[in-house]
């Protein structure tokens, strides 16, 4: 693993679809990228008790996080033969149908790109001290559980 410094991953409030067109814009001139796997973690509106969840409350242990997503970029990019790659977490409240999580990566060929997408996603879900709170329709709330 390379000596890099750990990435700010943190983005305030909802990841906005004009954050993630810009991320695909820019990549237009890399020419050596043949393909990119995307992976958007939005918040649902589950029922909980009969209520809905109208939005998710995400904080985090920011330096352990930051040094999680950094260990989990740097293995991805050991095992898989990636261009590059981008991840951002929301931080603060954000509401059912907006993007919480996204993780873009890039590749020569698909399958680096979309089996390193699967990877990252299912490493952060497991090891990143990230906690969402549930917020329901009538301001009462729970703990999210990731699955």
């Amino acid at each position: 693993m390379s000596e890099k410094k750990p990435k700010n991953v943190f983005v305030e409030g909802p990841i906005l679809p004009t954050f993630i067109a810009d991320s695909i814009a820019k990549h237009s001139t890399k020419k050596d990228i043949g393909a990119h796997s995307l992976f958007l973690g939005q918040v649902r509106n589950d029922q909980i008790n009969e209520k809905q969840v109208v939005a998710i409350e995400y904080s985090a242990y920011r330096e352990m996080a930051e040094e999680s997503f950094h260990q989990i970029r740097e293995a991805a990019f050991s095992q898989f033969a990636l261009t590059c790659m981008h991840i951002y977490h929301s931080l603060g409240k954000v509401a059912a149908g907006e993007i919480s999580l996204f993780v873009f990566t890039s590749s020569v060929h698909r399958a680096d790109a979309m089996e390193a997408c699967t990877y990252i996603v299912n490493r952060i879900k497991k090891e990143v001290a990230v906690w969402g709170l549930e917020i329901l329709e009538d301001n009462s709330y729970f703990w999210k559980q990731n699955t």
